[in-house]
């Protein structure tokens, strides 16, 4: 039997290992009633807190003490104070930054914005402008339309006689290109009074000059398809001007010889490139005039022919009555050989193109200038003095016989 020291020992050592069991299952203990609140601040955004893994009471290897359970929760409670601490700080910053406005822009961000308000300003006055274009447009449009209109209602203008609604029109196009003409030779005349306008900028005056001339050239070609008699017989022309009129406008050798007495003095070149021009010209209208004299024969030829209408006995009479022309066998031939007049006036314009397009390339851009004005002036005083004239006999009528 053990000895009462053996017992001893025995209840000693049982002791020992009991208490350090006891310890370990104190911190599992769950704690339904904390002593410290369980609010925990909200973490900041984009920050993930993985949730605490719960603990199940048992027994373990190793023995935590409470004092250490109890630094740890102070710790974990001290840092999420300071996280609130730092997200109310960072708040405050946020709210301070927004209190106090944008910060200003560099000076290239306010050069874009300034860029991109004047763009848009010029967008704008561009778009007004074009506006105002359009509706300009429409109402010489509806100006247009309703003259076109009275043209044709009272088949007369200007007591020209009756004329056909494409004359008429061409009419009101050749006074529109007259005003405009006006405008471009007088840039050209500013720039060739100028002694230091450079010849780049005398040569665009004057390529826009000759091109005002090839937009009336369009109006009489689209005339002498529909109605070629009226240019041929320069009712558009004042009457001065129709005494220097060949087959619907300037003879290109003559205005050669106006061209050249304001535009000298001429190199030995141009002279001869000049006289070259002059002589080629005159050769072309020597050319046309044959042609057209033979045309005209011709037609006369029919007009005078001994043939009747179809079912007419003959000798019904020397003059037919308008309405039996329809029948006459050799209408549709004269109709066709007035409409080949149209061919001749194409001719005739090109020639005259063609001629301003040779003393254009031959001659200087101050030269060409120039040319271009003299022209207009020769035109001019030939409109000025059929003006003249007109209002003169207007008066001598209205004043009656002398005496």
């Amino acid at each position: 039997m053990p000895s009462d020291l053996d017992q001893a020992l025995l209840l000693y050592f049982d002791g020992q290992q009991a208490k350090p069991s006891t310890q370990e299952q104190q911190p599992q203990t769950l704690n339904i009633f904390p002593s410290e609140p369980m609010h925990v601040e909200p973490s900041p955004k984009g920050f993930m807190a993985s949730p605490a893994a719960p603990q199940i009471p048992g027994p373990s290897k190793k023995s935590s003490s409470p004092l250490s359970t109890k630094a740890g929760g102070k710790s974990s409670k001290a840092a999420i104070e300071r996280e609130g601490s730092a997200g109310k700080r960072g708040g405050a910053a946020a709210s301070s930054s927004e209190q106090d406005g944008p910060r200003t822009p560099d000076p290239k961000t306010l050069r874009r914005l300034a860029q991109n308000r004047e763009a848009a300003r010029k967008s704008r006055l561009r778009k007004k402008a074009y506006i105002q274009q359009l509706e300009s447009g429409r109402i010489k449009l509806a100006q247009l339309e309703h003259e076109i209109q009275v043209a044709r209602t009272q088949g007369a203008l200007w007591g020209a006689g009756t004329l056909s609604p494409d004359a008429a029109l061409f009419d009101l196009e050749y006074e529109r290109w007259l005003g405009e003409h006006s405008k471009v030779v007088a840039r050209v005349r500013a720039a060739a009074e100028e002694h230091h306008r450079p010849d780049g900028e005398l040569r665009a005056y004057v390529d826009e000059a000759a091109a005002h001339y090839g937009a009336l050239m369009g109006h009489k070609s689209r005339l002498a398809g529909a109605d070629p008699l009226h240019l041929l017989s320069g009712l558009w022309k004042g009457a001065a001007e129709r005494c220097f009129l060949w087959i619907g406008g300037f003879r290109p050798s003559e205005l050669i010889k106006v061209v050249l007495q304001h535009v000298e003095p001429l190199t030995e070149q141009q002279a001869a490139g000049a006289f070259d021009v002059q002589q080629s010209a005159r050769r072309a209208e020597d050319a046309l005039d044959g042609e057209l004299e033979a045309l005209l024969r011709s037609l006369s030829e029919v007009v005078s022919s001994d043939a009747q209408p179809p079912g007419m006995p003959y000798g019904y009479g020397q003059y037919y009555h308008p309405a039996d022309v329809a029948g006459y066998m050799h209408v549709a031939l004269a109709m066709d050989k007035l409409a080949s007049l149209g061919t001749f006036l194409r001719q005739a314009d090109e020639l005259r193109m063609q001629t301003l397009h040779a003393l254009r390339q031959m001659l200087t851009a101050r030269q060409a200038a120039r040319c271009f004005v003299a022209v207009d002036d020769y035109f001019c005083r030939l409109r000025a003095l059929s003006t003249l004239w007109t209002t003169s006999r207007t008066a001598q009528l209205a004043r009656g016989p002398a005496g």
